[in-house]
């Protein structure tokens, strides 16, 4: 049995992508404090399902990732955390609030990555880079075409997935992956549905605006 504290969020954090919180309601300022007094700090994210993320009561999904705390400071004058995404996991079991989110966890087995794969997860990237570049012209992205990408092949595939300006669900589907190749093929057809959706409102733009 894994007890963890529990972060649960209105977004999805992927492994290997950065996660900055800031923090003001009591229950996660005490939260805060005991993850100061760790010597490698770390608590779960899942996706809020149904709800608000102040305040509590809300439906929460079952898998979700580890976020490792990299740095506890102060942000915008709130108290904040820096962090990255680790390991997957699965909610066994959803503890009482006390003071905040609590769960028992199974850890999932990281992906591993297979050299076979290469050529796919090129191509993967040129689909997203070139994705991002042509939602950008609609509106401001969070990530943009030229964001950097970690050298180690299968952090990169967890991050070209984490990139895309998608909803959290099509991101926590994207979590439940049970191989590399899926995970590949599955951000691959994703990408492929967001630029047919993207040139068709292009296609109904008028010129104008298009030209703007």
């Amino acid at each position: 049995m894994t007890v963890m504290p529990m972060f649960p969020l209105g977004s999805v954090l992927m492994p290997a992508m950065p996660l900055s919180l800031r923090i003001f309601e009591e229950r996660y300022l005490k939260l805060l404090g005991d993850l100061i007094g760790q010597e490698n700090p770390e608590f779960g994210v899942v996706l809020i399902e149904r709800g608000q993320e102040v305040g509590g009561g809300e439906k929460r999904l079952t898998i979700g990732t580890l976020a490792s705390v990299t740095d506890i400071g102060t942000l915008d004058e709130f108290y904040g955390i820096e962090s990255f995404g680790s390991q997957r996991f699965r909610v066994n079991a959803w503890l009482p609030d006390d003071p905040y989110p609590m769960a028992d966890i199974d850890l999932l087995p990281d992906l591993l990555w297979n050299d076979s794969l290469m050529p796919a997860r090129v191509h993967l990237e040129t689909k997203v880079r070139n994705l991002l570049a042509f939602a950008s012209e609609f509106g401001d992205l969070q990530y943009t075409a030229d964001t950097e990408l970690s050298d180690d092949p299968m952090d990169a595939c967890w991050q070209l997935a984490g990139v895309l300006p998608v909803g959290p669900l099509d991101l926590a589907e994207l979590l439940e992956c049970q191989s590399a190749d899926e995970l590949i093929s599955r951000t691959f057809e994703i990408v492929t549905t967001l630029e047919e959706a993207l040139q068709a409102i292009s296609l109904q733009l008028p010129d104008d605006l298009e030209n703007l």
